[in-house]
């Protein structure tokens, strides 16, 4: 069985008193996309945090490609799309120039965008289908248009590790579909993704496994063996059913 390109081995966050997080274990592959459900306040966050190394972690251990979440980031391995971006929407950045900033690392010391990181940012933005809103101030998209930029962003970073944190929130159906299918084909070509969701009518499709996570890792395995009305249940609450 291959390497895992993301193992957290019983990892745990607390925020003074609050325990985020307790003993959490996980490992992904690549190729393979882990869907992360639980409700809000359940950790999902606080583990990408732990994962990139922006989160204290007072238990455990995080590896990304076998090194440690700093290593990752500098060899640009690992890309994050959070729930919202700290973006300030009146700024006069262009969606090209927000998908470049993925390349940064790249760029060397003088910071200037050379033929294959314009072709790099180009293919991105065609694949999430917004090439045609290149020069567009990135405050004037929808909140679909919006995710699908940073995910192109990540995309043209070539990054092997893709973290997504509730990309179909507030997103339209249209882009909905775009992100799915580009998520699939991304782990068909060897990514490794782990995706937080609320939408789990689109689990089945989407996910390869899932993990129900209620500060504590409840159950991990296929879609059809999560999604069941007691797990779900014990997860979300009695009031789930099934999808």
């Amino acid at each position: 069985m291959a390497d895992p390109i993301l193992s957290v081995s019983g990892v745990t966050v607390r925020y003074g008193t609050v325990q985020a997080l307790r003993d959490v274990s996980l490992d992904l592959t690549a190729g393979r996309i882990l869907g992360l459900l639980g409700v809000n306040g359940s950790g999902k966050s606080s583990l990408f945090g732990a994962i990139m190394g922006t989160v204290v972690v007072d238990a455990g251990r995080v590896r990304l490609f076998g090194g440690s979440s700093a290593a990752a980031r500098k060899r640009n391995l690992v890309t994050y799309v959070p729930q919202s971006e700290n973006v300030d929407w009146d700024f006069p950045l262009s969606v090209r120039e927000v998908v470049l900033m993925g390349r940064y690392g790249m760029l060397g010391f003088t910071r200037r965008p050379r033929r294959i990181d314009r072709v790099a940012v180009a293919d991105a933005l065609d694949r999430v289908g917004l090439a045609e809103l290149a020069d567009r101030q990135i405050g004037e998209l929808s909140g679909g248009q919006r995710k699908r930029v940073f995910l192109a962003r990540g995309i043209a970073q070539g990054a092997g590790l893709l973290l997504l944190d509730e990309p179909f929130a507030g997103v339209d159906k249209a882009s909905e579909r775009t992100i799915v299918d580009l998520l699939r084909a991304l782990r068909d070509e060897g990514c490794g993704i782990l995706v937080s969701t609320h939408d789990l009518a689109g689990v089945p499709e989407l996910c390869d496994e899932v993990l129900l996570l209620q500060n504590r890792v409840l159950f991990r395995g296929a879609p059809h063996e999560a999604l069941t009305p007691e797990r779900l249940s014990l997860a979300f609450g009695a009031e789930v059913g099934n999808p």
